[in-house]
């Protein structure tokens, strides 16, 4: 019977390790268990909410280096990462040790803030065209005060990279060929889509 258990759970290991295959081979399992876990969240919440698009989600990794993709589209009803891209974060997040960040919801600080975010009408502004976010959580409350927008910037590489991209005033900000990807995304939504930054 113990044999017949190890076998079960491996299985369905085996399983939930292949019905990812999304990420990449060096992926640390944390960001999986990350992800899964807000995922989750996202899909509890748009249970039943004809409000936000129940199709897709972008979610956003903070514990991933910058120079690495953190920014992920994911289709909600097919269980996987359609797109991923580069996003940096804002200068007033850094703590000064490597791989370590701090947020904040206050006005001028500069942080990104964590939690998620309604994506609403775009505007053309100095980067060009962005997209208001609405914060939907305590953590994020002052988004649309501190003028908080999804936006892109000639700065942010498109490659991977091991070093750290440049950083923004708090927006999640990204290369001009992901935007353009996400950009067509967004705009053929019938509803807002959901944008879940996390730490």
């Amino acid at each position: 019977m113990k044999i017949f258990n190890l076998i079960l759970v491996v299985i369905i290991s085996g399983f939930f390790i292949s019905s990812k295959p999304y990420f990449k081979d060096e992926t640390n399992s944390l960001e999986i268990e990350r992800i899964n876990f807000r995922i989750d969240e996202m899909k509890s919440m748009l249970n039943g909410n004809s409000k936000y698009n129940s199709k897709i989600a972008f979610f956003v990794d903070m514990r991933i280096p910058s120079g690495k993709n953190r920014f992920f589209v994911y289709d909600l009803q097919n269980n996987k990462i359609i797109d991923q891209g580069l996003v940096a974060h804002g200068c007033g997040s850094d703590t000064g040790i490597k791989g370590e960040l701090k947020f904040s919801n206050i006005p001028n600080s500069n942080s990104t803030s964590l939690g998620r975010y309604s994506i609403g009408n775009n505007y053309n502004g100095i980067f060009g065209k962005a997209y208001r976010l609405y914060g939907l959580d305590e953590t994020n409350s002052n988004a649309f005060k501190r003028a908080i927008v999804l936006h892109h910037y000639s700065a942010v590489p498109y490659e991977e990279q091991d070093h750290y991209i440049s950083r923004s005033h708090g927006c999640p900000m990204v290369n001009e060929q992901f935007f353009k990807r996400i950009e067509k995304i967004i705009d053929s939504s019938k509803s807002n889509i959901l944008l879940d930054i996390y730490y």
